[in-house]
């Protein structure tokens, strides 16, 4: 089987840095990047030997992405990259735009210059990113821009709603084709401009749209009709098999049988 995880020249095991962290986050990446694809199992053993650990960090990065949504543990299947079905990603979704739109509005509202200042900088970072075709930083980045944006909406209760739909849903916002990576750092410009302007109806505006359009996108691979009324505004890429049957999909381009 190809080595799918850690570095061909020095695996983890072989790194100084914290053992722990760092299998937590090749996992992560490994997720989020489809190199483990959703519904595939988690065999510990095989995790291990491909990043060169033992299976007590790989069994403890599995627990702690289970509690960030990325892996489901079944009594049958055991731990599996997790896979949403169309339904319980568009709904998903839908939350999640309706939450970000009011936290953007908050921003716009409270304007915390420090927090501001925050996330100009990683706007900056991830523009950057982009024109260096560096598209390898964008997860994290993006990451760190919708951590800040939602402190900067100072509500501790809504911002801790948002980070377990961000966790949720991370895999579905992780573009891998570099024109939707462009867009997205687009959009996330246009949102700061509203927010530092304090206009409230446009941060939420642009926030709620950011979301549902990048869900479409992701909706769209899945081959979601068209006519679906909660995503009738939002631009998606054309589907392929427009016009072919088709079938109910989990999320990730998986059949739901």
């Amino acid at each position: 089987m190809a080595n799918r995880l850690g570095n061909s020249k020095r695996r983890l095991g072989d790194d100084y840095l914290s053992l722990h962290d760092r299998v937590i986050e090749e996992l992560r990446q490994a997720i989020l990047s489809r190199r483990l694809k959703p519904g595939e199992r988690l065999v510990e053993g095989r995790l291990a030997e491909e990043l060169g650990v033992s299976r007590n960090p790989v069994r403890e990065a599995i627990r702690v992405l289970t509690t960030e949504g990325l892996v489901e543990v079944t009594a049958r299947r055991g731990a599996s990259v997790l896979a949403m079905t169309d339904e319980e990603a568009r709904e998903t979704i839908e939350v999640r735009a309706l939450l970000e739109g009011q936290n953007a509005r908050l921003a716009a509202r409270r304007r915390d210059q420090d927090i501001l200042g925050r996330i100009a900088a990683v706007l900056n970072k991830g523009t950057d990113a982009v024109t260096a075709r560096r598209f390898d930083l964008l997860s994290g980045l993006n990451q760190q821009f919708h951590h800040e944006l939602a402190a900067a909406g100072r509500n501790r209760v809504l911002a801790d709603l948002l980070k377990r739909l961000r966790e949720r849903t991370a895999m579905l916002f992780a573009p891998t084709d570099p024109e939707r990576q462009a867009r997205t750092w687009d959009e996330h410009a246009g949102i700061l401009r509203a927010i530092i302007a304090g206009d409230e109806r446009a941060a939420a505006t642009l926030a709620a749209e950011h979301v549902m359009r990048a869900g479409a996108d992701f909706l769209s691979t899945l081959h979601i009709p068209e006519e679906d009324p909660s995503l009738d505004a939002m631009p998606a890429r054309p589907s392929a098999a427009a016009g072919k049957p088709r079938p109910r999909r989990a999320a990730g381009g998986r059949a739901k049988k």
